[in-house]
């Protein structure tokens, strides 16, 4: 069996209906229609402004009565989710739950398909260091991996997590790096948010993004300001060893290492990644 990982700070929402693919499909930042058995989408419901209220992983399970949707999302952010969704139902033939209660999400690193039974599993869309996810009835699982490996996983793949790297409704889907990580569709059509999306693709350069970090000594603390040549670009967000993530601002960061300065937290150099 590979090496599991309990998601122990993931939830499980469930739509059910008639409607229940056209419904999501046309409030979220990914293509909900094509997707197939086997495999998860990565995307996120916005607001009108465009930016992230909640990112998520979306199964789809097809039936001639309708379809199953599931969401690996936030354990935090469910009722939340659920309450934006009540709000956009409207008269769409679809129902909601929250699954969280008798369901866990569970990585799978190793890169090889889950042996176990799962309700759902796919190879984790924004990254190949990332393995496989999948959802499994509390219980069923014999995850015992430790959740260190998977963040330093994580932060070595330049995935950023909402609830420690960016605030959700504080930020834009490519400032998360969703546009990196398989998170958004730009040929899909209108959804929640679309044009403010659409309109940052265009743009030369994104101003701000979560970008990678390694630090040369012990990692400054999350929450940690970040500065260059005594220019204010950011914070630090969860870190693995020396290595990092931080919320900055890359054309203040790209101007000021061209002057030759070094960018630091907390006292400790820091050298972000060339493709910040």
């Amino acid at each position: 069996m590979a090496d599991a990982i309990l998601l122990s700070d993931r939830g499980l929402i469930e739509i059910t209906g008639a409607e229940a693919t056209e419904f999501l499909h046309n409030l979220v930042t990914n293509d909900i229609r094509s997707l197939a058995g086997r495999e998860t989408r990565f995307a996120a419901l916005l607001t009108p402004q465009g930016k992230i209220i909640c990112d998520f992983f979306v199964y789809r399970e097809q039936g001639a009565e309708g379809d199953r949707l599931l969401l690996d999302c936030p354990l935090a952010l469910t009722a939340e989710l659920l309450r934006r969704f009540e709000r956009y139902r409207l008269r769409s033939k679809v129902a909601f739950a929250d699954l969280s209660a008798a369901h866990e999400i569970v990585a799978y690193l190793d890169g090889a398909a889950p042996e176990e039974s799962v309700v759902a599993a796919a190879p984790d869309p924004r990254s190949p260091k990332l393995g496989w996810r999948a959802i499994m009835r509390k219980g069923t699982s014999a995850a015992r991996g430790d959740r260190d490996i998977y963040e330093a996983m994580r932060i070595a793949a330049g995935v950023p997590d909402g609830l420690v790297d960016f605030d959700y409704g504080g930020v834009f889907p490519h400032e998360a790096n969703m546009d990196r990580l398989s998170g958004l569709d730009f040929k899909k059509g209108c959804y929640v948010g679309q044009e403010v999306v659409s309109r940052m693709q265009h743009r030369t350069t994104v101003r701000k993004r979560v970008s990678r970090f390694t630090s040369r000594s012990a990692a400054p603390a999350q929450g940690s300001q970040v500065f260059i040549g005594g220019v204010d670009i950011g914070v630090t967000g969860s870190h693995a060893g020396a290595d990092g993530l931080a919320f900055i601002r890359i054309d203040r960061l790209c101007e000021l290492l061209d002057a030759g300065h070094t960018a630091e937290a907390a006292g400790v150099a820091l050298d972000f990644d060339s493709q910040s």
